[in-house]
């Protein structure tokens, strides 16, 4: 699968974004440009300035390389993940807007969106201006903020309760009830996945997938454990002995410990709550309408629509302020919510789905296009909320 300064508390605010369309360009009292493009090639990320003032910055992000790329703004610990670009193909332009306070940051572009991508310095300097809304706006953020704060804890109280499941489940070999728990267990971390990324240091430890590794990089998480129970597609594969599966449960028991701490007293922004709503759309793009995600086991849409759960939950806690600031479009993002639900419904076997080996190519053809159709409005709702 995400603005922020330095203090953790205050970080916490802006704890994720994602890519708008209709970011408004905007100027400071003393006319400082809060709207910058960036140039992204296989070598380089050219940001056309290093600093920029406090409120509403606009990142238009163009591929010039020949891989595809991504766009970070990060903390100044270089780690959390504060906002982010994703997918941005060769030729291609994408925008993120977010509203920034004062502090340091840094800049990346992710060239083939492995490793740790080419960084720069990038400061946010007091413009004297109010960040974020003001009067009856910020009381429906507010309200915002803790509906969505509340179900984003939730979500990670009931991930942790089930892996702590799911690892002594692998750990003492009973394979059918882990294989069984999986995808359920999952569902948590990819209905607040983007929240979750914003730990830049836990996500490549919880989730990475085997094609995600770099050179050297040691491969732990779920997936891995994935791969393990699922092995007739691995040609060649040995499964893990019971020491090295107690190994590779302690530690994603371990990390899931970690982000639940981590989470406790987040706050989130409009524009944060927004952009990670864009942000789950992008997963799905990237990885579960493809079939990547859960390569080995198949559990494709059990992602696909926990994404969708996130995404909804988080349009649906911006209503008011949306309605307000843009109307048409809170109708076309509940539209297109509604037909995307429709197809995902086809696939429903019991409790769960299908798994996406049976999709036809005609079906993942319509769940993509129903997705693209979706990710057109949502990605104008941070814009508008604050517009």
């Amino acid at each position: 699968m995400k603005l922020r300064v330095p203090a953790l508390a205050c970080a916490a605010l802006l704890a994720f974004a994602g890519c708008t369309d209709n970011a408004p360009v905007a100027t400071d009292s003393a006319g400082a440009a809060r709207s910058l493009s960036v140039t992204a090639s296989d070598t380089e990320c050219k940001v056309s300035a290093a600093t920029a003032p406090s409120g509403t910055l606009t990142f238009a992000v163009t591929n010039t390389g020949t891989l595809v790329n991504e766009f970070y703004l990060l903390a100044s610990d270089g780690l959390r993940i504060i906002a982010e670009v994703e997918n941005i193909g060769p030729g291609l332009t994408r925008e993120l807007v977010l509203s920034a306070p004062t502090g340091s940051y840094f800049s990346s572009c992710k060239p083939g969106m492995v490793g740790e991508g080419i960084r720069a310095a990038f400061e946010v300097t007091e413009s004297g201006e109010p960040v974020g809304p003001t009067g009856d706006d910020a009381e429906l953020v507010a309200a915002a903020d803790a509906a969505y704060g509340s179900y984003v804890r939730d979500q990670i109280d009931q991930l942790l309760a089930k892996t702590r499941q799911f690892a002594e489940l692998y750990s003492g070999g009973k394979d059918a009830e882990a294989r069984a728990l999986y995808a359920d267990a999952r569902v948590h971390w990819e209905r607040v996945e983007t929240v979750a990324e914003s730990f830049g240091d836990l996500d490549p430890k919880m989730d990475a997938r085997e094609a995600d590794l770099t050179e050297g990089e040691k491969w732990t998480g779920w997936h891995r454990i994935e791969k393990d129970l699922w092995p007739a597609r691995a040609k060649d594969y040995r499964q893990l002995g019971a020491a090295e599966r107690k190994t590779y449960a302690e530690d994603l028991l371990a990390n899931t410990e970690v982000l639940h701490e981590r989470v406790q007293g987040m706050t989130f922004t409009a524009d944060a709550i927004a952009n990670g709503a864009k942000g789950l759309l992008d997963e799905v793009a990237t990885g579960k309408v493809t079939g990547e995600e859960e390569y080995w086991s198949r559990t494709d849409l059990w992602d696909f629509q926990a994404n969708i759960d996130g995404a909804r939950v988080a349009w649906e806690g911006l209503r008011d302020l949306l309605k307000r600031k843009d109307s048409a479009l809170d109708g076309q993002i509940e539209t297109r919510f509604s037909g995307l639900q429709a197809l995902l419904d086809r696939q429903r076997v019991g409790d769960g789905f299908v798994t996406y080996d049976q999709l036809t190519k005609a079906e993942v053809k319509e769940l993509s296009d129903a997705v693209n159709a979706l990710s057109e409005p949502l990605s104008k709702m941070a814009g508008a909320v604050l517009s």
